[in-house]
């Protein structure tokens, strides 16, 4: 390839609402250009990238025995009704009528359609197991697009879908997967790490997310010092504390003018932040006492003043499912005080409390006292109030606690979720009626898995671990091109026009995806292009170097270029020597 001849528009500029590191970098280097909120052009130049991308994908889901097919993306309202899906999945279901006014949906993911293909293409378990996959535009209406391909509404996925007789072989192919999705990021050159993480709106029983380590990621994710555990911190479990404290302070309210945080309370108190307790108002469904129905009320869900409350476990709770925050008008009419001095001592009305786990095993701590400018100091459990409804673990982890598996404490990192693999058990076929006749010839319900992949998200993500003040830094898996051959005044040296010719030529039969330089800019330009494209390897070709018998060859993270001879450029670009 002859950057002459290419489209190659890099900028200087960057939008202002470009906020990550990769979305300027893509728009800087010409990777992509917007079209509209949340749908981006890839042009040439990032085309190269993520077929790179795909290739890996597809090779590797080839290797692992699946099954290329391709689904059509927009997809009928029926199918989505039969699972339920087509008013649960919510505002990111992008719902479109045709002239007919039927109506359909711009396809979000796929298992209504790939299990609508198997009920009519499937009836034996001679056929099973059967893995199919496909690469696929997919979208979904976010409310906020942003972050460039990182969180666009259309995106570019690889999603696959597996049958199967049993739960045994489920499990089987689940490994089979995990093992292939490890192989391509390892393939694609990116530290990741998989990680133990919640199955979401696509469900399931069991379920990993595969997390391109960057320290711009959205995600948290909890991983053991001392063994190979890791999990998504909304699924990381925080385990019980040792047993509860003797009281030993006097209940006692302190007056707190202004401080509505733990954080300004335990200031002013002079004491810990971990004395004190986080009241978050809420209204779920719960039993009263003994009853066996439950009904909407009143809940306080308590988390040490250092915690977060995990949302995600909270909802797993029995009755809050559909759980919402408390408004002010509910809040007064139960604890009778204002946000900011909450707490579970003498309620106005009944309420239900959550603690949790940490939480229920304090002594003298400190809560809101339901009166604006006060908190209560010296609380204890079953003296100054009940003990606490229900306890649960209903907070994030944080760095330091002990890991689940007993081997170790947790440290916290940042991850950006590329992948995400589901054992979706028999949802999705049992509502669509699904069904083969096994090796007795009676009816069975097949069991489905279910693997993603987001391959436009992958590029990004790439970008997010690997740059620098000047650009990209491509894994060489990834790069455009492996090798740039930088050509000096091409036009005004026909020497330096033909070594450098002869170069790119010679490069390219030895198996290298090698790109000419030859648009005769100066220097400083080109190289600046180059290092912003990210290409792993410069080779520059001079009227200087010729005289000397030398290229200028720089790794793209290298501090400094070097002056190689023929072979021992040969041998740094993998290629052995030369004449």
């Amino acid at each position: 390839m002859r950057l002459s001849q290419f489209h190659l528009h890099t900028s200087k500029e960057i939008p202002a609402d470009a906020e990550i590191v990769s979305h300027k970098l893509m728009l800087k280097a010409g990777m992509i250009r917007k079209l509209a909120s949340g749908l981006y052009t890839w042009t040439p130049l990032g085309l190269r990238v993520l077929r790179k991308v795909e290739r890996a994908v597809r090779e590797e889901m080839d290797a692992a025995g699946a099954i290329e097919m391709l689904m059509p993306s927009v997809q009928p309202k029926e199918l989505w009704e039969e699972t339920g899906r087509w008013e649960k999945f919510g505002g990111q279901l992008l719902k479109i009528r045709d002239r007919k006014e039927a109506w359909y949906c711009y396809g979000p993911t796929h298992e209504e359609v790939v299990t609508d293909f198997a009920r009519n293409e499937l009836s034996s378990y001679k056929q099973l197991p059967v893995c199919f996959y496909q690469v696929q535009t997919k979208f979904r209406d976010e409310i906020r697009p942003r972050f460039g391909v990182m969180r666009a509404r259309e995106f570019l996925m690889k999603d696959a879908y597996s049958f199967h007789l049993g739960d045994a072989d489920l499990d089987r192919q689940y490994r089979v997967m995990y093992d292939a999705y490890s192989r391509i990021f390892s393939r694609l050159g990116l530290g990741f790490r998989a990680v133990f993480a919640d199955t979401g709106a696509i469900g399931g029983s069991a379920s990993h997310e595969f997390h391109v380590l960057a320290d711009s990621g959205e995600d948290a994710i909890a991983f053991c010092d001392g063994s190979d555990y890791a999990a998504n911190v909304e699924l990381a479990e925080a385990l019980a504390p040792g047993a509860r404290p003797v009281a030993s302070e006097t209940l006692r309210k302190v007056e707190t003018p202004t401080q509505k945080t733990c954080e300004a309370v335990a200031e002013l108190l002079g004491i810990g932040l971990q004395r004190t307790v986080k009241s978050v108002a809420l209204f779920g469904n719960v039993r009263d006492g003994d009853a066996p129905d439950q009904k909407p009320g009143f809940v306080l869900a308590l988390v040490r003043g250092d915690h977060s409350v995990n949302e995600i476990k909270l909802a797993k709770l029995d009755g809050m499912a559909d759980y919402r925050l408390a408004t002010e008008a509910e809040i007064l009419e139960h604890l009778g005080g204002a946000p900011g001095f909450l707490g579970p001592v003498a309620p106005k009305q009944p309420i239900t409390v959550i603690a949790d786990r940490s939480v229920a095993a304090m002594a003298d701590f400190v809560v809101g006292a339901n009166e604006t400018g006060y908190h209560l100091a010296g609380v204890n459990w079953g003296r100054d109030l009940p003990e606490p409804a229900v306890v649960a673990d209903i907070r994030n982890v944080v760095e330091g606690d002990p890991s689940p598996d007993g081997k170790g404490t947790l440290a916290i990192a940042r991850g950006i979720e590329v992948g995400h693999i589901f054992q979706l058990g028999r949802k999705y076929a049992e509502a669509m009626g699904c069904t083969v006749l096994d090796d007795s010839g009676k009816a069975a319900t097949p069991t489905m898995g279910c693997y993603g992949i987001g391959v436009s998200r992958i590029v990004a993500a790439a970008i997010e671990q690997n740059h620098d003040d000047n650009g990209i830094a491509w894994p060489e898996a990834m790069a455009p091109w492996q090798v740039a051959v930088c050509v000096i005044n091409p036009k005004k040296d026909a020497a330096v026009a033909e070594a450098a010719e002869a170069l790119y030529r010679e490069l390219a039969a030895a198996g290298l995806e090698v790109v000419l330089d030859d648009r005769g800019l100066r220097p400083g330009a080109m190289f600046a292009d180059i290092e912003l494209i990210g290409i792993p390897h410069r080779v520059v070709v001079s009227e200087r170097g010729l005289a000397a018998g030398t290229f200028e060859y720089r790794q793209r993270r290298a501090e400094a270029a070097e002056n190689l001879d023929r072979a021992a450029l040969g041998q740094r670009l993998g290629i052995g020597g030369g004449n």
